[in-house]
């Protein structure tokens, strides 16, 4: 699968495609659905099946302090699409100049001249351009016009719900992580490089690899049963919090997890945390030792969870 960023990074040979337009986050069933409607056409067509998406997500632009959570940062999100057909994803980035676009030069320079779309495959719900006026039916009146069909997408639906990454996240906000790995098709993961610490934890006797999430706000909180991707073949199984550390006064939202029986340097590495089991959520504790003592407790309730 190739990721091309920007309209710069666009080559004479991306012209001509079928195209889905999205942020896409989490990559839920739903998306799924849409992508493998995609790649059908695609190799009925003979085209390739390209996803465009945006970074920032809009949501983040306009108004960040009321943006949700993000399920998947863009590395995230592009290791998730990987395990679908996709055979492209172009990351356009959202500032003022994309903001002001209207519907009608988006169509016709960037889906047209530039990607060259022969089919495009939206929901009846999909708003784009200066304000939001473009629509399924300006795509459609275009498409006549210009060459190319647009589809819509059928709903995807489970227990009757519309299947949608408000549904993972408020999942995820109730901890519910059974309910949540359903609407994915796999548990939630959250990813990142480990970077040093304020060793905290390894004085407390539980050593920990320590993740920035740059995300401006985290959908989980609170201490998990987890399995790690990223060190050798397989996971290795361990115990995960997220949030602010409240009672060493941290300011940024931070992934720090404690693997089992585990001493290597993993500074640098780029771990995948999968979050199965939710043990208890953030809370302050007044001394170090009583944080000691819960850190403690949690281990055994990780480990006993995992059966390890």
């Amino acid at each position: 699968m190739e990721l091309i960023r920007g309209i710069h990074n666009l080559q004479p040979f991306h012209n001509g495609c079928v195209l889905t337009i999205g942020n896409f986050d989490g990559v839920q069933l739903g998306h799924q659905a849409i992508l493998k409607q995609l790649a059908c056409i695609g190799e009925r067509e003979r085209l390739p099946a390209v996803l465009m998406t945006f970074e920032p997500h809009a949501r983040e632009f306009f108004d960040s302090a009321k943006a949700p959570a993000r399920l998947t940062r863009l590395r995230e999100k592009v290791l998730a699409l990987r395990e679908t057909p996709l055979d492209r994803i172009f990351v356009l980035r959202f500032n003022q100049a994309l903001a002001e676009m209207s519907a009608e030069h988006f169509i016709e320079d960037l889906l047209v001249r530039r990607l060259g779309i022969r089919h495009l495959v939206v929901g009846d719900d999909f708003r784009f351009g200066h304000r939001g006026v473009g629509n399924l039916a300006l795509l459609r009146e275009a498409g006549e016009r210009l060459g190319f069909r647009v589809h819509r997408t059928a709903t995807y639906r489970l227990e009757g719900r519309r299947v949608s990454s408000s549904w993972v996240r408020e999942a995820l906000a109730a901890d519910d992580l059974k309910q949540a790995e359903v609407l994915l098709g796999r548990p939630y993961r959250m990813g990142g490089r480990v970077i040093h610490g304020e060793r905290k934890g390894r004085e407390l006797g539980f050593p920990t690899a320590n993740i920035a999430l740059h995300r401006l706000v985290s959908p989980l909180s609170g201490i998990y049963a987890v399995r790690v991707h990223g060190i050798g073949d397989g996971t290795l199984p361990a115990v995960a919090y997220v949030g602010r550390r409240p009672t060493v006064d941290g300011n940024c939202i931070l992934l720090e997890v404690h693997l089992f029986d585990f001493s290597k340097d993993l500074y640098g590495c780029y771990l995948e945390v999968d979050f199965l089991e939710h043990i208890r959520g953030d809370r302050r504790f007044d001394t170090l030792d009583a944080l000691q003592q819960q850190i403690r407790v949690d281990t055994q309730a990780a480990r006993a969870l995992l059966a390890v």
